[in-house]
């Protein structure tokens, strides 16, 4: 078993672990997870007792447990069915440990990186349980279709007594993982609903599906008790080029 990014002093509102068939999967997710969403504890439970492909019910039990241990409530994520049934297998001989852990349904990865993000927001387990179900949601849009006129309804709403702003992506990749994560987990800071060029500005499958590229411009619309100020956080972070430039 290995983690990543363990909290220290505090006690953590969120942990997760990540169940896969392979022990290198499994450790590969957490890796990629860690580099979005630095201080959240995360916890690889993957392959069999022999390092066999396969899921163990042992490595998932101890896992959870430690993950208990330094935090209030703990989202598993499982790569296939059959990890699926280890997981709900350990929850079932533990009684759901009173609703403090939680399995979400949703793609292994990304569901594992939107969860870690909104856990280092400081989101609770249900809001993290959703972002990474939320995740799954982020395939479903069929272009031309009428899903992609939502975004842009949305983005104009909330201009109404909120705040907006226009800014141009200065480092060359734009919003590539990092620079996308840095934006999610910005925003996820404070009392506001930021939009970014329409998609959610809380969610880093959302920002890196926009495509942005350096010199694209961006707008930003925010709405809530400080929008303002969030919106004006993202002109800075982008106008800062990430440290990229």
């Amino acid at each position: 078993m290995s983690g990543a990014a363990a909290p220290v002093g505090a006690r953590a509102r969120v942990a997760l672990v990540l169940v896969s068939h392979s022990q290198r999967l499994a450790q590969g997710a957490v890796e990629l997870s860690a580099q979005m969403a630095p201080g959240v504890l995360l916890l690889a439970a993957g392959g069999t007792d022999d390092g066999g492909l396969g899921t163990s019910y042992d490595r998932v039990s101890t896992a959870v447990e430690e993950a208990l241990g330094v935090a209030d409530g703990v989202v598993v994520l499982a790569d296939l069915g059959s990890a699926v049934m280890t997981v709900e297998s350990v929850l079932d001989m533990e009684d759901g440990y009173d609703g403090k852990v939680r399995l979400a349904d949703a793609p292994f990865v990304e569901g594992a990186v939107a969860a870690a993000v909104t856990a280092h927001g400081g989101g609770d387990v249900s809001e993290v349980l959703a972002s990474a179900e939320h995740a799954g949601g982020t395939f479903a849009v069929t272009a031309g279709g009428p899903e992609d006129d939502e975004p842009a309804a949305e983005a104009a709403a909330s201009t109404d007594g909120g705040a907006r702003a226009v800014v141009t992506l200065r480092n060359p990749l734009g919003l590539h993982a990092r620079p996308a994560a840095v934006l999610a987990r910005l925003v996820a800071g404070f009392d506001a609903s930021v939009a970014i060029d329409g998609v959610n500005g809380a969610s880093v499958l959302e920002l890196m599906k926009l495509g942005a590229t350096g010199g694209q411009e961006l707008t930003v619309t925010g709405e809530g008790t400080q929008a303002a100020d969030a919106v004006a956080a993202v002109v800075a972070a982008v106008e800062g080029g990430f440290g990229e430039v």
